[in-house]
């Protein structure tokens, strides 16, 4: 049975729309009119036979199925700019320095770097893991290109998505029922800290801090323990541990906003430029879907 092709304009049309959640956002960076984007995006919903956008009161979210093509669409866009670039493209080569949390580097970061490496290998990858608010001031002195951070100002960097926060216990220990409630936390710069403290006194809720550390292995060990409850990233959260809410008397967190920061010091770096563009593209998809 023969299926229409589907277009590599449709698709990237497809992306840049998801990535920049409209039509009206996306016509500038395809460089066409928002019609004309619009009837590509026409024209690649007939080819599939489905519906992939439904326009929200902002923005447009994916349905479904445009989640599943999404995922196509983007590694076919990958492996045609990777034949360009094989046949016309330019080749790569430098240092790229990049920071990132501990608790987004296997989750998001690893998927990326997947993607980057065998493009540019002659791009060597520079990676510090730190707390964001070790990361943000060493890419404001240049000391690091690029680095994936929680933002607690709008102005840090470009943002990608955002990251729930969860109470987490160990279930056989029941430290969430102690009172006050022995708490892990991190240093007290930590938003995830601010963010555990405020829920608690939104509450009225009485607490002690028994353990302090800058490291996720800590705060885990430290749960794991039975020493206290914490405040993880969703995506760090160990699957033994208890996800713990009102059930047990914990209220909501605030969510982190996820952004990647760029040194000014780094403007000019082609390799950055490219690992910058696909850090966008390919997590951006987190607060479009």
């Amino acid at each position: 049975m023969n299926y229409p092709d589907l277009q590599v304009d449709w698709l990237k049309c497809f992306v840049a729309v998801v990535d920049a959640g409209s039509l009206s956002g996306a016509a500038p960076e395809l460089h066409r009119s928002q019609s004309a984007a619009s009837m590509q995006l026409k024209k690649l919903e007939a080819a599939v036979g489905r519906q992939l956008l439904v326009r929200g009161p902002r923005q447009h979210q994916l349905t479904p199925d445009g989640q599943v093509l999404l995922g196509y669409a983007r590694r076919i866009l990958d492996l045609h700019a990777e034949a360009q670039a094989a046949f016309h493209g330019e080749e790569l080569a430098g240092r790229v320095r990049l920071g990132v949390p501990d608790d987004y580097a296997a989750t998001y970061l690893t998927p990326v770097l997947k993607r980057f490496a065998p493009r540019h290998g002659n791009v060597e990858i520079e990676l510090d893991c730190e707390q964001s608010t070790s990361l943000i001031p060493r890419v404001e002195r240049g000391d690091l290109d690029l680095a994936l951070i929680s933002r607690d100002h709008a102005r840090r960097g470009t943002l990608l998505f955002h990251e729930p926060m969860v109470w987490v216990g160990a279930p056989q220990f029941d430290a969430w029922r102690r009172d006050p409630l022995p708490i892990a936390v991190y240093e007290n710069t930590s938003l995830a800290r601010r963010s555990a403290i405020n829920s608690l006194g939104l509450q009225g809720r009485r607490y002690r801090v028994v353990y302090n550390s800058s490291s996720l292995a800590g705060q885990i060990a430290a749960v794991e323990s039975g020493l206290a409850v914490a405040v993880l990233t969703r995506c760090s959260a160990p699957p033994h541990l208890e996800i713990l809410g009102s059930a047990h008397g914990l209220g909501p967190l605030e969510p982190m906003e996820v952004s990647v920061y760029r040194s000014r010091a780094s403007r000019g770096s082609k390799a950055v430029d490219s690992l910058h563009e696909l850090l966008i593209r390919t997590l951006r998809i987190s607060e479009s879907a």
